[in-house]
């Protein structure tokens, strides 16, 4: 496919310099649906993005635009801010009955503004609250949001460089295999809690993801989760999982951290919990840590109620039965074995892929070549991102949705592009 890069006149001369995603694929999108999306030109993508983890049941699908059109066509509820609606409702009922009691989580349900940010930012918050510390751990190549909370307490420099002022009570420690599994897990950590004279304040929390996305697809394993969580209940210090990305069924199960047969204090969530693209954002919590003062963590649109009929569409389309679990298990697999061939036929990369689920990583050493297969995997009707704090490691994050044809036509297309990069 020859893709003739459009004029973007008013991209370039009206919109900020931030703008990032549409330097990597220089198109305009008109269109979109399952796992392809269409340009204004009319050349075809497969899709192995999906909104940054935030379409697992890919681009307009059916299912949830035919909820979210009859409630607008009746004229449901659009802003409602924290107001009863029977929108909100029914989500409730639904997240009550498909995803917490299947799964004996006893949590409360917030509504914080519809970003992964601020339910992280809630999340912090109310640790704080709830312990009265304001020190929060968390790890090295953590990714966490951009407002300056979440950046505190995110590793890449790039990012944290964005703030402006510095970035304080935040702590990192070492993820799972950072020190190449030379060092028993948590020895530093140990260490500096029981220390008096380590510096590190006791904290009121540790915050973590199970896979770190932005970070290069990082895995952590089931028995180094179990031994965090172990570690945070003898010191007092409540226990987050960061959910944002890897939620939603993205590694298997509903919930990545469920695997390691943990239970954490908080959970956030975000990006797909909307089923449909639109925001909004969840920041779950053991009953006893619901400390909060009516209206003391507010936000205009944490009542999204388009949100909410998506979202609600969603479970009962997807979760209720258990084949959603299945199917994306299944299609890890095939990810996985399209990976391994590939690092057999290229042994300079040294094997190095990684992932659970639908979400996977490609590493490579030549760290500027990832940039390269993306970009040609985009000429040739792909769209893969990078990820790892120098951009490492091609990003694979297809729709839970997506067919098996599908997924083998994106991942050949991922083989040529490394081949043609070599």
């Amino acid at each position: 496919m020859t893709i003739t890069p459009p004029a973007l006149s008013v991209f370039e001369t009206l919109e900020s310099e931030v703008r990032s995603y549409c330097r990597s694929w220089p198109a305009v999108f008109d269109r979109a649906q399952g796992s392809r999306m269409y340009d204004e030109d009319g050349h075809t993508y497969l899709d192995f993005f999906a909104g940054a983890g935030a379409l697992n049941y890919g681009h307009n699908n059916p299912v949830l635009k035919r909820a979210l059109i009859d409630y607008i066509e009746r004229d449901g509820v659009t802003h409602g801010l924290d107001m009863g609606t029977t929108a909100k409702r029914a989500f409730l009922e639904a997240f009550q009955d498909v995803v917490l009691r299947p799964r004996d989580l006893p949590y409360k349900v917030m509504f914080p503004g519809p970003t992964g940010t601020n339910a992280v930012e809630a999340a912090l918050k109310l640790a704080r609250k709830v312990k009265g510390r304001e020190a929060i751990v968390s790890f090295t190549n953590a990714f966490h949001g951009m407002s300056l909370g979440s950046l505190a307490v995110t590793g890449n420099a790039f990012k944290r460089a964005g703030a402006g002022i510095p970035l304080v009570h935040g702590t990192p420690m070492p993820f799972d295999h950072y020190l190449d599994d030379r060092v028993p897990d948590f020895l530093w950590f140990e260490r500096l809690l029981a220390d008096q004279g380590s510096g590190l304040n006791t904290p009121a929390a540790v915050i973590v993801e199970t896979v770190q996305g932005e970070g290069g697809i990082n895995v952590a394993r089931p028995e180094w989760l179990r031994g965090l969580a172990a570690l945070c209940e003898r010191h007092d210090m409540l226990l987050i999982v960061d959910d944002i990305q890897m939620g939603c069924g993205r590694t298997g199960s509903f919930f990545s951290f469920e695997e390691a047969g943990i239970t954490p204090d908080i959970v956030t969530l975000s990006k797909s919990i909307g089923g449909y693209g639109l925001p909004m954002s969840l920041t779950l919590f053991r009953p006893e840590l619901d400390l909060w003062e009516p209206g003391e963590h507010n936000g205009t649109f944490r009542g999204n109620n388009p949100s909410f009929v998506t979202a609600a569409a969603a479970l009962d389309a997807y979760w209720r039965d258990g084949q959603m679990e299945k199917q994306t298990l299944a299609r890890g697999e095939q990810a996985e074995e399209a990976l391994r061939a590939i690092c057999t036929e290229h042994p300079e990369l040294g094997g190095h892929y990684r992932g659970r689920g639908l979400v996977w990583g490609l590493e490579f050493a030549d760290k500027a070549r990832a940039s390269a297969v993306a970009g040609r995997a985009f000429e040739l009707g792909l769209l893969v991102e990078t990820s790892g704090p120098e951009g490492e490691v091609v990003k694979l994050l297809p729709a839970l949705t997506i067919s098996p044809e599908e997924l083998d036509e994106g991942l050949r297309i991922l083989a040529r592009a490394v081949r043609e990069t070599a």
